[in-house]
């Protein structure tokens, strides 16, 4: 079995299609609150055209993007 500690590592995730949970398991700095924005904002507003289009959730800075970029896929 797979055992995730607190401090997780970052792991490629596909914003479009993935749950709350797997977003934060997979992104560093967002937790469930931020991963739950995703999926809300992503249900609100349709898909994500691309990567950069996170930093319009709420909570989610160019910082938080900048960190993670290279793991956030879109399709």
């Amino acid at each position: 079995a797979l055992t995730l500690s607190s401090i997780t590592t970052a792991a490629p995730v596909n914003i479009n299609s993935a749950s709350a949970e797997q977003i934060a398991e997979a992104l560093s700095g967002i937790g469930m609150s931020k991963a739950q924005a995703i999926v809300e904002y992503r249900e609100a507003y349709g898909l994500f055209g691309s990567a950069e289009e996170i930093v319009f959730v709420r909570g989610i800075g160019n910082s938080t993007f900048e960190l993670n970029k290279s793991d956030i896929l879109i399709d």
